[in-house]
């Protein structure tokens, strides 16, 4: 990666030399917007449930909207998008953090340059793959997102070693293989060039925080000085992405830094702006809120800390508003907070340490090693066996991303609920032989009552959405997982 910027490349997606942030100007819409009434709210849920983008207009009314029969009418039809997209899948990764040299200075990171409490380290690709080999042969995570400081020595090649070497590491389990069978990147925005690296090694979704849309804020804090100072470069990133044919692609803003109301409006112009260049919106948006770090005081001192109560109305807003998109609820937040917004979120992190090299070192949290203290340390059998007696199947499945369905191929399928129909079949499959080859006894006993609750469902749910050719599929795989084959898939 060259630590440079090259403004033609995110010029060209320019309208009338304004980004799509001052187009859209959501300051404006939100001192305009007034609490709509219970018709126009229903209209504008009634968008939603179609799998509609809402607008910058819309998205501004439900931000306004204080009464607290209608926040719960909204959760609900939140709920609702999103068992109709993604049924009641929760798919969990882990992430790992391979470096966390930087020459950014963001204010509120622990990572930054100039914090003297963080032990600076990169994981040579031995390293990677111990970790790895940990992630998937002792826990049985299949997903990872693979975090990158930005710094020369974790650029683009690094970057494509590193995921290839993951995706290498085979560790027998108890009767299947433990594999990482996608590798999704959170890393520094790139040129087109170097992005081409990571799609050529095979990366999953690309991933690119905003951290702010707020341009102010993002000035006070992020350093001129730096790389990551130059907002515009930033900003377009995924465009950037898309262009070097990376179709799956995650926005997210770092909620704390200012209005979450603003950052709000901030994420959905990005989606509509991708949608309009593309036709491809996010594949997932992220919602961190800001949390403690090392030596890091501006985490306490933004004034625009988000409430518990907020946040779960800031997520219920954005799967209305971008309804189409996967939306990750972290291991930032504490249990208790996860639960309340789990019917409306398609993935969670578990079994989480984010300290370089801290899966195969072992040890609890360590401020000195981490960018942010976590909330939630359970471990993903733990997770698993909770989602299972909330009624949620956790989904290991990646079979779309390697049948092609990825792009727009994925934004058609999902607006219409056809993906959500063979990612039930998988994660019946995928849940299975999760059960087989890493559960413990408590767990394994509630997972097997869930999936004979989802056979009979998917049953039940004959002629309609299932045909009697997929159940027959579906029993015939079943059946071959449970005595041991693997990766079978719709």
């Amino acid at each position: 990666m060259q630590l440079d910027i090259k403004p033609q490349e995110y010029e060209k997606y320019l309208s009338g030399g304004k980004d799509f942030i001052e187009n859209s100007a959501p300051e404006a819409l939100l001192r305009q917007a007034a609490p709509p009434d219970d018709a126009r709210l229903r209209d504008i849920l009634a968008k939603s449930l179609e799998i509609n983008t809402l607008s910058a207009q819309e998205t501004a009314a439900l931000l306004a909207v204080e009464n607290p029969g209608q926040l719960a009418e909204m959760f609900d039809a939140a709920s609702k998008v999103k068992r109709k997209v993604y049924d009641n899948r929760v798919v969990t990764f882990a992430p790992l953090y391979c470096g966390n040299l930087c020459v950014n200075n963001c204010r509120y990171c622990g990572f930054r340059r100039e914090n003297s409490a963080i032990n600076r380290r990169v994981l040579t690709i031995d390293e990677v793959k111990k970790e790895a080999a940990v992630l998937a042969g002792a826990i049985g995570h299949k997903r990872l997102i693979v975090v990158y400081g930005e710094h020369p020595s974790t650029g683009a090649d690094y970057i494509s070693e590193t995921i290839r070497a993951i995706y290498s590491v085979k560790v027998p389990a108890r009767r299947g293989t433990g594999e990482i069978r996608r590798v999704n990147v959170n890393a520094a925005p790139m040129t087109v060039e170097d992005l081409k690296k990571l799609k050529a090694a095979g990366i999953g979704t690309y991933q690119v925080f905003q951290e702010t849309y707020h341009r102010t804020t993002y000035s006070a804090a992020h350093p001129a000085d730096t790389i990551k100072g130059d907002y515009r470069w930033r900003l377009y990133a995924l465009h950037r992405a898309q262009e070097a044919g990376i179709d799956d692609v995650a926005v997210g803003a770092l909620f704390g830094l200012y209005d979450w109301k603003y950052e709000v409006m901030g994420l959905n112009a990005h989606a509509r702006d991708l949608e309009r260049c593309f036709g491809i919106g996010p594949h997932t948006v992220s919602f961190p809120r800001l949390e403690a770090a090392a030596n890091t005081p501006y985490a306490e001192e933004t004034g625009h800390l988000v409430s518990d109560a907020d946040f779960k109305r800031l997520v219920s807003v954005i799967r209305l508003s971008i309804p189409y998109a996967g939306m990750i609820v972290t291991a930032r937040e504490r249990a208790e907070i996860i639960r309340s917004v789990i019917p409306v979120c398609t993935q969670r992190d578990a079994s989480t340490k984010i300290g370089i090299g801290s899966y195969s070192e072992r040890g609890g949290q360590q401020p000195s090693r981490q960018q942010f203290i976590l909330g939630d340390t359970r471990s993903l059998d733990e997770v698993i066996r909770e989602l299972a007696g909330m009624g949620y199947i956790t989904s290991f499945c990646t079979a779309g991303y390697r049948c092609g369905r990825t792009g727009d191929h994925i934004m058609k399928m999902l607006r219409s609920g056809r993906e959500g129909r063979f990612c039930k079949l998988n994660a019946v499959l995928t849940f299975r032989e999760w059960l087989d080859d890493f559960a413990s006894p408590e767990t394994k006993t509630a997972g097997e009552a869930l999936i004979v609750k989802e056979i009979a469902e998917i049953k039940a749910r004959m002629p309609g959405e299932f045909t009697e050719e997929m159940f027959n599929t579906l029993s015939d795989y079943y059946r071959r997982v449970s005595s041991g084959e693997r990766d079978l898939c719709f």
